[in-house]
């Protein structure tokens, strides 16, 4: 799942893909900010973590499952 998160008064967001489900990762985001915890911890698919100040979330888009791309692009 590709997940892509915009943090306040920074030009670039913070984009990777996760082996959570779209519900796992919103589930996770919106309790974490519903009970005003200081941070989320998000793990990528390659098993790196990544702790997101909760305060600082700007926006957060989750795209859809894309499948491994095979052969050549035109």
């Amino acid at each position: 799942m590709e997940v892509r998160i915009g943090i306040r008064e920074n030009g670039r967001d913070l984009s990777f893909d996760s082996a959570l489900s779209a519900k796992e990762l919103t589930d996770k985001i919106s309790d974490a900010i519903a009970k005003s915890a200081p941070l989320v911890e998000l793990a990528d698919d390659k098993g790196k973590t990544m702790l997101i100040p909760t305060a600082s979330i700007a926006y957060v888009e989750i795209g859809a499952d894309a499948g491994r791309r095979v052969g050549f692009i035109a």
